[in-house]
């Protein structure tokens, strides 16, 4: 099978700044990250907040290789770092008292990846 290529500019940089995180600080975390937005954007995941609310404790740090959307309702703080976030998903976040951040400022805020969960 033919490898697929990038052609957003972001996304390119985001991937080598993730397999470079990984190489760094032996985080596998964000190698298998770099490895998921790499793969085709029709298989990248669409996650509802509903979901964040139903498998997370609070206070609890994810990432989503994907798009986080708005539906359902959401009680708990979480610090939540996705490739997009949907507007009403932002707002539910931070209405709940948490963050959202990029993918990036997530690896940067923490190279070594720990304590960070993956959604998908």
């Amino acid at each position: 099978m033919k490898p697929i290529k990038k052609t957003n500019p972001e996304l390119q940089q985001l991937i080598q700044l993730l397999r470079k995180k990984s190489h760094e600080h032996q985080a596998p975390i964000w190698k298998d990250l770099a490895k998921r937005l790499g793969r085709s954007r029709k298989e990248w995941p669409s996650i509802n907040v509903s979901r964040l609310e139903k498998h997370l404790s609070e206070g609890q740090v994810v990432v989503v290789p994907g798009k986080l959307l708005g539906s359902g309702e959401l009680t708990k703080p979480f610090t939540v770092g996705a490739f997009k976030f949907s507007k009403k998903a932002r707002e539910k976040i931070i209405k709940a008292g948490g963050t959202c951040v990029s993918i990036e400022e997530l690896a940067e805020k923490n190279p070594k990846g720990s304590n960070i969960r993956i959604m998908e």
